[in-house]
């Protein structure tokens, strides 16, 4: 059995380079044991102070877009420049164990072997859109760690792209060319997210239709208002993952949004909002456990569940009995279709 560190001998290791350790601390981090928690919180407290000079860029896109592919190829230009990259991707939770279901160093093979690089698949366990609970502090680890870009993939389903959006410096939103009506098959707040559209595949066969949903999403996002303050107006590309073009342009892309919100400002605004939606993240998710936990709600709530789902009580009154059994009896829930 191994022993377990110390949070210094964890920061040491971190700040050293040691991989094992930050597969460690990474693990550490993620886990729901109340010791473990508490290690990780002074872990992170003496992390804290590593100076942010990475760049942190969410990337999404629904399953098929080729994340996985574009990922690999983006990490392998970035490696080959010089650069650290390490990667969170987020894997959609089995149901029945809890475990991660995709293979990201297998999916990515061959960055996932690079030295300058740095590859962390971890389950989603149920988190609502696809986004690990705890990817925000393997950011910070990793950043410690001298990591100064860091990829975050999300499964790309429900509310993930908000929720990366809140994490990360530059948002990145891969679409696929000739799958439907482009402006109807997309969501205009998921638009007005992205810093950056790229119609991935764009190649042989599949050229000219990645050319004209290009020029499609263009059209529409001259309606739509620039997702920062700082005047960065979103733009749209092509790209091929597999042949690895046009990637050389989208990193140009990122690279001039940081400088753009370096000057403004921007970027330290950024990460000060960042470090508030955790905060509240870590709330809400503390609450919502703290509930459904507490004995008087447990006595009631399978009852309650099966009562919604045969309609014999409306979604409203199941939440006001649960806060009325938590002790919070003149809350009010209100019904989002009210």
């Amino acid at each position: 059995m191994r022993r377990e560190l110390s949070a210094e001998e964890y920061a040491a290791g971190v700040r050293g380079g040691d991989r094992a350790v930050l597969g460690r601390a990474l693990t550490l981090v993620e886990s729901n044991r109340p010791d473990h928690r508490r290690l990780a919180q002074e872990l992170l407290q003496l992390l804290q102070s590593a100076p942010e000079t990475s760049y942190r860029v969410g990337i999404s896109g629904v399953p098929g877009v080729g994340k996985s592919t574009f990922i690999e190829s983006l990490g392998l230009e970035l490696v080959e420049g010089g650069r650290r990259v390490a990667v969170l991707a987020v894997d959609p939770s089995s149901a029945v164990s809890g475990g991660s279901l995709l293979g990201d160093k297998t999916r990515m093979a061959d960055l996932a072997v690079h030295e300058r690089a740095f590859i962390r698949p971890s389950p989603s366990g149920g988190t609502l859109g696809g986004v690990a609970r705890k990817t925000r502090e393997s950011i910070v680890v990793c950043e410690a760690a001298g990591y100064d870009v860091v990829l975050v993939e999300t499964v790309g389903v429900g509310q993930s792209e908000t929720m990366v959006a809140d994490m990360t410096d530059f948002f990145l939103l891969l679409m696929l060319a000739g799958a439907g009506d482009e402006l109807q098959g997309i969501k205009r707040g998921i638009i007005e997210l992205a810093d950056v559209l790229a119609v991935n595949k764009a190649d042989g066969a599949n050229r000219t239709a990645a050319l004209r949903s290009r020029a499609e999403y263009e059209r529409a996002l001259k309606i739509l208002r620039p997702p920062t303050g700082a005047g960065w107006a979103p733009r749209v590309v092509t790209c091929s993952a597999r042949y690895r073009q046009g990637l050389d342009e989208i990193w140009r892309l990122v690279e001039e949004h940081r400088q753009q919100l370096e000057r403004s400002g921007e970027l330290e605004e950024k990460r000060r909002r960042q470090r508030l939606h955790w905060m509240w993240a870590l709330v809400d998710e503390a609450l919502r456990t703290a509930v459904r936990d507490h004995p008087r709600v447990a006595e009631i709530l399978t009852g309650l569940e099966q009562e919604v789902l045969a309609e014999r009580i409306t979604p409203t009154r199941a939440a006001e009995r649960v806060l009325e059994a938590f002790g919070l009896g003149g809350a009010g829930a209100t019904d989002p279709g009210e």
